[in-house]
């Protein structure tokens, strides 16, 4: 049995569908999910990460697990080491672990890869850049204006697709060979904000005007939904990357056999919630 939190999300809900087609034992795990969500023969259960005894019940019989985290829980004050003992004391074998490259940088804490790689049980744990569909944000802006505002707006990151997060996620949930593996995950190409703007104009067929935010704007937008010293470190990340954090990864091609999708790819699958 595969479970996987956050089911329903960006990552999880594209990662169920792959395990499911599979032919895995997969049961889906989120404060929303419903059984009309998923794929048929995938079990689900309605639990949250900060409500252990709910989760033990979720993670119950469980081989393998997915973790994945948010902002919304770190501001929480959710603790991962509680999330792991509860797996652990369910009697599961592996852990996935999505963190972030943050993480490698310095810019983010190490708490849950520590917890992890701690636990005593197997573990591969995933470092993705900057998600694509944080451009989602823009969403309403762009709908309504045919525009953007974002910080550094000539900063250019290779930001990945959720898809291509699920995908690797779901080589190393199947496959044990990628235990005691860290992956650095990211697009094909480093792309700026600015740009991400020109590549949605082109996918609606009409320009996207983009206008740059200071930090200091960006900051105050930010704070409304994330803990103070996450936006702190991801503004770092953003505005001013160490060079690793603008280098392309390897990674996603090698586990999955194809590149990773191009941040126009993404757009060109989402446009419906730009138009």
């Amino acid at each position: 049995m595969i479970v996987v939190t956050g089911a329903t999300g960006n990552i999880g809900q594209p990662l169920v569908q792959t395990l499911a087609a599979a032919g895995a034992q997969v049961r889906a795990v989120s404060r929303t999910v419903r059984a009309t969500d998923l794929p048929a023969g995938v079990e689900h259960r309605q639990a949250d990460l900060l409500d252990t005894n709910r989760l033990a019940v979720a993670v119950e019989g469980a081989h393998t697990v997915f973790l994945l985290t948010s902002g919304e829980y770190l501001g929480a004050g959710g603790v991962l080491a509680e999330v792991v003992q509860v797996v652990r004391e369910a009697g599961a074998q592996r852990v996935v672990l999505v963190s972030s490259q943050g993480v490698g940088t310095g810019n983010h804490p190490s708490d849950a890869e520590d917890a992890v790689e701690k636990s005593g049980i197997a573990w591969t744990i995933l470092r993705p850049g900057n998600f694509a569909s944080n451009a989602l944000q823009w969403a309403e802006s762009v709908r309504t204006e045919r525009a953007i505002a974002a910080p550094f707006a000539d900063v250019a990151l290779p930001v990945i697709d959720p898809a291509d997060i699920a995908a690797v996620a779901a080589a190393a949930l199947l496959d044990d060979r990628h235990d005691g593996k860290t992956y650095e995950l990211t697009g094909p190409e480093p792309v700026s904000p600015r740009q991400q703007a020109a590549a949605l104009g082109t996918v609606l067929g009409e320009p996207v005007r983009f206008t740059e935010l200071s930090r200091a704007q960006a900051h105050a937008r930010m704070t409304q939904f994330m803990p103070e010293p996450v936006v702190e470190s991801t503004l770092d990340m953003l505005g001013n990357p160490v060079p690793t954090l603008q280098q392309v990864s390897p990674d996603v091609e090698q586990i999955v056999g194809r590149p990773p999708h191009t941040f126009a790819e993404w757009a060109a699958r989402h446009a419906a919630a730009f138009k």
